[in-house]
């Protein structure tokens, strides 16, 4: 997990005008870890566009579409803490991952997340977090 989740990949206490704007944010996330080219963030927002990445529990997992594979240099995660909520369709996002799998780890990586994040006292932990540490201790297991 350190190499696919770096404290550096975490930003606490955004706030968003809306979905995109996050959705950008976790792929630029990417990219400044070197995890994916910058062709990568609009892949993200076209997958979006496709359909909403939000999977329940106030958790939305932006990634890039299949396309946008050969953009992906290597397997990486960016997290987003939004405690008031950023708008997918209507459903709020309190924490946002960004993904990007290298040959085919991403699904992986999305039923680590999903198996994680089913369980709503760990989002709460997520979203109370006071700092970047304490979700990289979260979410060591993933």
């Amino acid at each position: 997990m350190s190499s696919v989740l770096r404290i550096e990949n975490i930003r606490m206490n955004e706030r968003f005008d809306s979905k995109y704007d996050a959705i950008r944010m976790a792929g630029e996330l990417l990219v400044k870890g070197g995890y994916v080219s910058e062709h990568y963030v609009e892949e993200m927002i076209k997958r979006e566009d496709l359909s909403t990445t939000y999977i329940g529990n106030d958790i939305a997992i932006p990634h890039g579409t299949e396309s946008a594979k050969n953009d992906v240099l290597e397997s990486g995660i960016s997290v987003i803490q939004v405690p008031e909520g950023v708008d997918f369709n209507g459903e709020k996002a309190r924490v946002v991952f960004g993904i990007a799998g290298k040959d085919n780890t991403h699904l992986e990586i999305l039923s680590n997340i999903a198996i994680f994040c089913s369980d709503m006292d760990n989002v709460e932990k997520i979203v109370a977090a006071k700092n970047e540490e304490e979700i990289m201790s979260l979410l060591g297991g993933i």
